[in-house]
């Protein structure tokens, strides 16, 4: 009997993709528009997302540039990119908003990076979650008579390297961002 990882695979890739969200919100020296994307706008009398009523593009390699679709709302944008708190500084010209990354300091960088090493240990307690799932799942399945030990032993060995090479993928991801912090 061949043994469905599908839900497994799942599982790891959405601890994957989690991970991934929590790091495009993690601000770094450089100018990322993803940083953005939680910020919503009061507008048309409702509240919509950034997105909705603008350009995002990066301008330089620490200056965003956020282009309203109707210049009646540059106030509205730059109140509420203000107001997300995210550290950043906002000047409206005419044509848009101009979001500036201020330089890291030694210490920002260093809480940036125990920020980040905390995602990296939520995502791996997720991955632990779906492998323990994961085995209990072939344990019961073996109590059923569904399988034999041996197959049991191959099952559980290979369920073990999907989640080791899940754990190398979020710690690679880890490095990646911790590396692009320090520059």
């Amino acid at each position: 009997m061949a043994y469905d990882f599908t839900t497994l695979d799942q599982q790891l890739e959405a601890a994957r993709e989690w991970l991934a969200r929590e790091y495009s919100g993690l601000r770094t020296g450089r100018a990322a528009p993803a940083i953005l994307d939680g910020i919503s706008v009061t507008a048309y009398g409702s509240i919509v997302p950034l997105k909705q009523v603008a350009n995002i593009s990066v301008e330089d390699a620490r200056t965003i540039r956020v282009v309203a679709f109707d210049p009646g709302t540059l106030k509205d944008i730059e109140r509420a990119i203000s107001a997300a708190n995210l550290g950043l500084g906002t000047s409206a010209d005419s044509s848009g908003v101009r979001v500036t990354f201020p330089e890291l300091t030694s210490d920002r960088r260093q809480e940036l990076v125990k920020v980040a090493k905390h995602k990296l240990e939520e995502s791996r307690a997720a991955v632990r979650v779906a492998r323990d799932e994961g085995k209990k799942d072939v344990q019961e399945t073996e109590k059923e008579g569904g399988m034999g030990e041996d197959e049991k032993f191959r099952i559980l060995e290979d369920l073990q390297k999907r989640v080791d090479l899940a754990n190398a993928e979020l710690e690679k991801a880890f490095d990646s961002k911790e590396k692009e912090m320090s520059l």
